[in-house]
């Protein structure tokens, strides 16, 4: 079961920039040994390692040459079992990055499959017949092969994509779903989750989620791939979760995925709260959140229950908190970050506001987004306490900046962002309506208007610590979901709203009566469901006032404010149904 998913907050790590131990200026997993009680300490009881595989690194790992090897330069795998080891003594949970869309053109896959003779990797990847076709949709890779065709990429030109099926073909060379080659691509990423569960990953953070099956219009290919990779996981690991790199919830989540994030790609507007034009975060005022909370709502309502939505500080692919934000603006954000419904993830350095280095050239394949990957820093001493190595040997440079901030001045200082942080995970595991499947409701949200103000509460555990699943029955008449939908003639006639998701560890017949036809809507929920509307008791309840603005603003509710439970600046009043916040404060109450 995955209830400890109700209250984790993970910590993403990535592994060349968090700590050395070897003084070869990059980060390595000892490192992240010697740190796990800092972690921990923070409140994070969950890690997600970003891709630390044998790579050319051309893609910085995720240009994977061998699932199966730790890169040299990271360790070994000894090393790995170690930190698995370690992290689960500290009642800690880990995962990996994987990357099951593309390789290296270096995996030996590949350099099998450009070769001329057949082998059982020739259709291992998506080919043209000819070197004069273009693999459309995709981008091609051509004339390094003995063999006829082009290469299809799914990313840089360097990662050839993975062949697992076309859900329209439209082409003579586009294979099926359930052609031979797509079927063998399938059981060999099992093979290579297999090979780390069994050593002690608990889950995996899966890189481009989406980008599975090609000629996938309404992703309907994708979610029936991702039902087959779900089901063998509740009949062989049923304790393992997945976090998607998909930014569309109520399609990865039908596809059996336990989280999804809001990103700074897709439809979401998680652009606007920090990052984007005059961010809702910043205290200039100007910000607007009503698309991102309308956005919000939409997807609350389609996954309805059967998942968490995750909104991350940042990651490895974005510019940091404090590029547009400073020390203040980004604790008032973190009171958001962490009062919302779904699993927190904190992007390592965010917890200290480190600062965002745009002006840093591209580091294996980062562009842009390399000023957002730079050493961690743990103190005031040499590089920042990242390396004791030469500055010359280190993955990427150390903040120059003499005002930069630290991990050891910021745990001395209780009015740091460190110390803001560690203090809301901590009221955040201490209240039942703020942890991850408590209910939310939006009091108050205006067009380009401050405060935004919710209520959390908590969800009616049934006295078994599991909501009530959706649409279940206490009779048991059907096997629908024993299996998932993952027979071949079911996708021309399902859609993403005639879904039935896998769901956790009890299979349908001990749990519901399903209609043959079943919508992401009234999907019934099995095992550790997370929360709905009709679950929501009278249990605890948190109003949520945030107003990052420098401003004094006020708004109207009926709800009486009761004993404060957090507070970051001035406490809010009320009279009679007005409540008055003051500039630039953070504040929950019991309601």
């Amino acid at each position: 079961m995955r209830e400890w998913l109700n209250d984790a907050v993970f910590y993403e790590i990535y592994p060349q920039s968090f700590y050395d131990t070897n003084s070869d200026g990059i980060g390595d997993l000892n490192g992240i040994i010697e740190k796990l009680d800092y972690i921990k300490e923070l409140g994070c009881d969950a890690i997600w390692i970003n891709p630390c595989f044998d790579s050319p690194f051309s893609d910085a790992g995720y240009d994977v040459r061998d699932y199966k090897k730790i890169a040299e330069r990271y360790g070994t795998n000894d090393d790995a079992k170690r930190l698995f080891d370690e992290v689960h003594k500290r009642n800690m949970h880990v995962f990996l990055d994987l990357v099951p869309g593309h390789t290296s053109i270096e995996h030996p896959w590949f350099k099998e499959s450009c070769k001329a003779d057949r082998n059982e990797y020739s259709d291992r990847y998506v080919w043209t017949n000819s070197m004069f076709e273009n693999p459309t949709p995709l981008e091609s890779l051509r004339g390094i092969s003995e063999r006829e065709g082009s290469i299809g990429v799914n990313f840089f030109t360097f990662q050839p994509a993975l062949n697992y099926g076309f859900y329209e073909q439209k082409e003579s060379w586009q294979q099926g779903m359930e052609d031979e080659g797509p079927k063998a691509s399938l059981e060999a990423m099992k093979d290579v989750m297999r090979f780390w569960m069994d050593m002690g990953c608990d889950g995996f953070r899966v890189d481009m989620a989406h980008s599975m099956i090609k000629n996938d219009p309404e992703s309907k290919g994708t979610i029936l791939f991702w039902q087959k990779v779900r089901k063998f996981l509740e009949e062989e690991y049923p304790h393992i979760c997945m976090v998607s790199e998909w930014g569309e919830p109520d399609k990865s989540i039908a596809g059996g995925f336990h989280m999804d994030f809001v990103l700074h790609f897709g439809p979401s507007h998680y652009g606007d709260l920090f990052r984007e034009g005059d961010p809702y975060f910043s205290r200039n005022g100007k910000g607007n959140i009503k698309a991102f909370v309308d956005k919000y709502l939409q997807l609350y309502d389609e996954t309805d229950g059967r998942g968490f939505i995750c909104i991350p500080s940042g990651n490895h692919d974005m510019e940091r908190l404090k590029w547009k934000l400073d020390d203040e603006e980004i604790k008032i954000a973190f009171a958001f970050l962490l009062s919302m419904p779904g699993v927190p993830f904190i992007y390592y350095g965010d917890e200290i506001g480190m600062r965002y280095q745009g002006e840093l050239k591209s580091k294996e394949g980062g562009y842009f987004r390399t000023g957002a990957r730079t050493p961690m820093q743990w103190n005031r001493e040499k590089n920042c306490g990242f390396s004791d190595g030469d500055e010359a040997s280190l993955y990427l440079p150390v903040d120059k900046n003499e005002d930069f901030n630290d991990v050891l001045s910021q745990m001395n200082s209780e009015t740091s962002i460190y110390s803001e942080v560690k203090k809301l995970i901590a009221v955040r595991r201490e209240h039942k309506a703020l942890h991850n499947k408590a209910f939310i409701k939006f009091e108050y949200v205006k067009e380009n208007a401050y405060p935004v103000a919710y209520i959390r509460e908590e969800v009616n555990e049934n006295g078994d610590d599991k909501a009530t699943p959706i649409g279940a029955s206490s009779s048991t008449c059907c096997n629908k979901l024993d299996s998932g939908i993952d027979e071949p003639e079911a996708r021309d006639s399902v859609g993403v709203k005639d879904l039935v998701s896998v769901r956790d560890a009890v299979s349908v017949k001990e749990s519901a009566c399903v209609k043959d036809s079943v919508s992401v809507g009234d999907a019934v929920s099995v095992g550790d469901a997370v929360s709905t509307r009709d679950s929501a008791s009278a249990g605890e309840r948190i109003l949520v006032i945030i107003n990052p603005s420098s401003e004094k603003v006020s708004f109207e509710t009926s709800e009486k404010l009761g004993e404060l439970v957090y507070i970051n600046g001035e406490v809010p009043t009320q009279s009679g149904n007005i409540v008055t916040v003051p500039a630039t404060c953070a504040a929950f109450f019991m309601i």
